[in-house]
């Protein structure tokens, strides 16, 4: 099993989250980009700021790492235009893939229409410039039947709007890592979560976003199903190493 096909490298911390400097942090991005070529992982997931130079810094390597970028991050509240605003932008300077993340907190308050029109015109967007649109769910912040609920009208709208042709195009996506649990309940994605995904989600594949920090578990995820796991210890992974903590 080739591990890296799978992986999407992932740093997502601003600058003030971390403590550096903007120049600090695009030379982070550059490192995982670097890191990516020599191991040949799939992708890297960086924030939008960075996607113009992590992609001409790919392109100068004659490389076809693929670069990621997230949209609406972390908390999902952006209004419709501030997403496709912040999509637009990431696709122009040259993002393959957009990881929105979807606004589960109208979800969780029955807004279902504005939900829906969001992954509706998020994901044409996307699809019309022949990119990748996943929709993070945030299962930490959902029960069971919600993340059953959500992962299969997310299925039924992108089968009712989109030719089946683009399905593989159109991912749901556990975890941000940055959503806060309590009583040490895990943040990133768990097996049991994924499954519920796995079983709802129709023709759309399913990534497994943090919490995944061990060979063992990358490759259980691999096997149930998920088509791309996003991690911050990609490198480990592929050297067979586990670790204990980050996304």
């Amino acid at each position: 099993m080739n591990i890296a096909q799978y992986l999407d490298s992932t740093y997502l911390k601003t600058p003030q989250q971390a403590g550096i400097s903007e120049e600090e942090t695009l030379q982070k991005d550059k490192d995982l980009a670097q890191e990516a070529i020599e191991n040949n992982i799939f992708a890297v997931m960086i924030r939008p700021d960075y996607v113009s130079e992590i992609k001409k810094y790919l392109k100068e390597k004659n490389s076809d790492v693929v670069v990621g970028t997230v949209i609406g991050f972390h908390e999902g509240t952006y209004s419709i235009d501030e997403k496709l605003a912040e999509a637009s932008k990431a696709i122009h300077d040259g993002a393959d893939e957009l990881d929105f993340v979807i606004n589960y907190n109208a979800y969780l308050k029955g807004e279902i229409n504005l939900v829906k029109e969001e992954f509706v015109k998020c994901t044409q967007l996307c699809l019309e410039h022949h990119k990748v649109a996943k929709w993070i769910i945030e299962i930490a912040a959902l029960t069971d039947t919600q993340i059953a609920d959500l992962t299969k009208k997310i299925s039924n709208w992108a089968e009712e709007h989109f030719s089946e042709t683009y399905l593989s195009n159109i991912f749901v996506k556990s975890s941000t890592g940055f959503y806060e649990t309590t009583g040490g309940k895990p943040n990133g994605a768990t097996f049991e979560g994924i499954k519920i995904m796995l079983d709802n989600a129709g023709k759309l594949p399913v990534k497994a976003a943090g919490g995944v920090r061990t060979p063992e578990d990358a490759r259980k995820m691999i096997n149930l199903g998920v088509k791309r796991i996003g991690t911050s210890s990609a490198l480990q992974l592929i050297k067979d190493q586990s670790v204990s903590e980050g996304y």
